[in-house]
Order: structure tokens, then C-alpha cells, then sequence
């Protein structure tokens, strides 16, 4: 995780003081251990499954994504620090031990996001999951409608571009959807292993079916370190769910320097000062994430 911070230029950011201290992100996946690294900085935990009250993580990936986020890199001496450090997370727990989910618990997830997350200063919603079934391939779908919603709510949406490619139209829902922040990965070049498969070029590209160019940003997802669920523990993981927090932690830091943009202000600011790769359009989007020109 050190490394893609040091791709994605954070230390502009942290000689200004940023942290993301004060802005709420939410997460939702497959929960969160509560690892030394988030301090006491798990403001809510809500698991819309099993509806046990303390944090837990069955399957890890939710506690890899929190740390990308904002994990303090305490047992690891800073090594393996998240992108903001300082920020609030909300953890929903919207998928199994396996990482499988219903569309129907994420978009629970979602709606008490729009009628709660503001009470404990969520600015950001992280949905590092996607579905590739054929029938909620539409912008008119369930996922859709709901990220659509929680965008028209106010929120930053950002979403995972999914691990689909090379192909066209490979982009998962709901990362289709026209108003979020779909966000791929910057170095699928390299052949990683992505949810126990050797992948290679596998970071899902636009159109959509309603030609829509995606992702918006690209950002690095390739053999990421970050919070394993047991304490003081890391592991390694790769795919864009791995980029998608990456993005949500830059944000953090944009929204604590200029807490008063809005989540067009921001898309826009990520499209002005993304660094062109000179790839398609479909693939890079509109470039690679460099936090240091984002928040200057």
C-alpha cells in the first residue's frame, strides 16, 4: 500500500496537514476486524445480515479496503498506512463470508446511508463489488437506481470498475451508472492473483450498453498491502476493488481541505487533475489519480 501512495503522490497532501480527519467514509463489503490500525476511528458498524452489533470481517476484503482507506499503519510503523489516516469509517457489512451479496442488501445498506450517514459525517461511500449478471446490466437496474440515489442524496459515490476485462462492456453494476465515480485499475499489466485466479489485463472497460464512457479514473490495484482480519496483521490483494479505495481516500483528503464541494465538484476536480496514461478512453478513463495535484 506504501508503494501505490507513492504512485499516486500523497505527500503533497501530508505536508499540508491532511488526513481526512473529520470526514466520514463509508464502506460497504464484507464488514471490518477491528485491526490496531483504526485506532478508535470505527464511528459505526452495521451489518445488515446477521445483525450482530460488534465489528467483524467472515471473508477480509471489507478490513483490506478500510485499511487502503485510512488504516494508521500503527503495527506496521507506518509502512502500510492507508491513504487518510485520519478518517471517520462506517463500516456496512452487505456481503457474506464468501464476498457473495444480495442486491437487496446492498441497497439496504445504501438507504440507511442516505437516512443516517449524514448524522455521522459520511461525505463518501466506498462499493468496492459488482455484479456482471446480464439482467441488471441497465442503467435502469435496482444497483443502479440505488448508487444513483445516494448520489442525488449529496454523497461521493465511488465504485469498482470490476475485474471483467479486457473486453468492451465490461464494466460491473453498478460502477454503469452514469453520476458515480467509476474507477479502475492503473496496472493490470501485471499478472496477480485476483480472488484466487491468475489474472492479467482483467480491469473491466466501457462503453456501457448505454455508451457511456468508463471508468472515470484509474488508479493502482496491483499486489496491494493493507489491514488483514486479525490483529496486526497484512495481506496482499489485487483487483479494483483494491484501486476503488484508493480514489475514496484521496477524497477524504480533497474534502478536508475544501469540505464545502459538492460530489459534481469533486468529479469534475478528479477529471481536471487526473494525469493522461495515453491510453483509450475506455480503459484509462480520464486518467491516473495524483493526489497532490487533487488537493492543491
Amino acid at each position: 500500500m506504501n508503494q501505490a501512495r507513492e504512485w499516486i503522490h500523497c505527500n503533497n497532501a501530508y505536508s499540508l496537514g491532511l488526513t481526512g480527519k473529520g470526514i466520514g467514509v463509508a464502506i460497504l463489503d464484507t464488514g471490518i476486524f477491528p485491526h490496531r490500525d483504526f485506532d478508535d476511528r470505527i464511528t459505526v458498524f452495521r451489518d445488515i445480515l446477521k445483525k450482530r452489533a460488534l465489528p467483524y470481517d467472515d471473508n477480509g476484503h471489507g478490513t483490506h479496503i478500510a485499511g487502503i482507506i485510512g488504516g494508521s499503519g500503527a503495527s506496521s510503523s507506518g509502512r502500510y498506512q492507508g491513504v487518510a489516516p485520519g478518517c471517520s469509517v462506517i463500516s456496512l457489512k452487505v456481503l457474506d463470508h464468501r464476498g457473495n451479496g444480495y442486491a437487496s442488501d446492498v441497497l439496504a445498506g445504501l438507504r440507511w446511508i442516505r437516512e443516517h450517514g449524514k448524522e455521522y459525517g459520511v461525505r463518501i461511500i466506498n462499493i468496492s463489488v459488482g455484479s456482471f449478471h446480464k439482467r441488471g446490466m441497465s442503467e435502469d437496474s435496482a444497483l443502479v437506481r440505488g448508487v444513483d440515489a445516494a448520489w442525488d442524496a449529496g454523497f461521493v459515490v465511488v465504485v469498482a470498475a470490476g475485474n471483467n476485462g479486457p473486453g468492451s462492456r465490461t464494466i460491473t453494476t453498478p460502477g454503469i451508472s452514469r453520476k458515480v465515480i467509476t474507477v479502475g485499475c492503473s496496472d493490470d499489466d501485471k499478472e496477480v492473483d485476483v480472488a484466487g485466479n491468475r489474472m492479467i489485463d482483467y480491469s473491466g472497460r466501457g462503453p456501457t450498453s448505454a455508451c457511456i464512457c468508463k471508468p472515470d479514473i484509474v488508479a493502482p490495484g496491483s499486489r496491494i498491502v493493507s489491514c488483514g482480519a486479525r490483529q496486526s496483521g497484512y495481506r496482499v490483494k489485487s483487483g479494483t476493488s483494491m484501486s476503488t479505495p484508493l480514489v475514496s481516500g484521496a477524497i477524504a483528503l480533497l474534502l478536508e481541505r475544501y469540505p464545502d464541494l459538492t460530489n459534481r465538484d469533486v468529479k469534475l476536480r478528479l477529471r481536471e487533475r487526473a494525469v493522461d496514461l495515453g491510453l483509450p478512453r475506455n480503459q484509462q478513463g480520464w486518467g491516473l489519480l495524483d493526489v497532490g495535484k487533487l488537493v492543491e
